[in-house]
């Protein structure tokens, strides 16, 4: 499923250059055709689950063209920490004061807008990761992102339907997908890593779509 997270409003005009730049490459239109289409699979590793309180500590991703994925051409940026939580540190092992380079939200943010530009975003149950993403857009006094996205989660549920092996009620987790595909999970849970594994899983799930070499056909999904 393609998600429209927001309505589109007119931006008022005194948003910074860097925004500006982005909203320019959706001057351009997408292709129908997948082959010829930029994704970029993404994963953020946080201090929790509340999009109030909770803030990224990271941010990984890797992009996708021609079906193959651009190892050389992957994203990873680390975020001041703000909140430390040691029981998020069992899940994602990033320690305050550790001694990695890391940027403040809104550095990170925006070189993540200038890697993605008009690109497909692709997540596993993307709407916490999107939205993650939104509220520090939010916070710097930016609009929601304008990209298309696809959930891996959601089109992992259809070929499972396909096949007629589908519990609808269930959320798949990654692991779970990871498991199904025999995908290796050697960095699970950092952002770089979860977002390879997603990235390998999404490549897998398209192969297992009828008529999934337009965009348009994954609407549906």
């Amino acid at each position: 499923m393609i998600f429209n997270w927001f309505k589109r409003k007119k931006e008022p005009e005194n948003l910074p250059q860097f925004w500006k730049e982005y909203t320019e490459h959706f001057q351009q239109k997408l292709s129908e055709d997948i082959s010829k289409i930029r994704f970029v699979v993404l994963d953020t590793e946080t201090t929790g689950f509340s999009y109030d309180d909770d803030r990224m500590l990271c941010i990984g991703a890797v992009s996708i063209q021609n079906n193959k994925i651009e190892i050389a051409h992957n994203f990873e940026v680390y975020i001041n920490q703000e909140k430390f939580d040691p029981e998020s540190v069992k899940i994602h092992g990033i320690i305050k004061n550790e001694r990695i380079t890391s940027l403040s939200e809104e550095e990170a943010v925006i070189q993540f807008l200038k890697y993605i530009e008009n690109s497909v975003l692709v997540a596993h149950h993307a709407n916490f990761d999107i939205t993650m993403i939104n509220r520090a857009l939010k916070r710097i006094g930016l609009p929601k992102l304008k990209n298309k996205i696809l959930d891996t989660g959601t089109l992992y549920k259809r070929t499972r339907i396909l096949s007629n092996l589908i519990d609808r009620n269930k959320n798949y987790s990654l692991d779970e997908i990871a498991d199904a595909y025999t995908i290796d999970v050697t960095d699970r849970h950092t952002a770089a890593g979860d977002a390879f594994i997603t990235a390998i899983a999404f490549l897998k799930i398209l192969g297992r779509l009828k008529n999934a070499r337009k965009l348009k056909n994954l609407y549906r999904y």
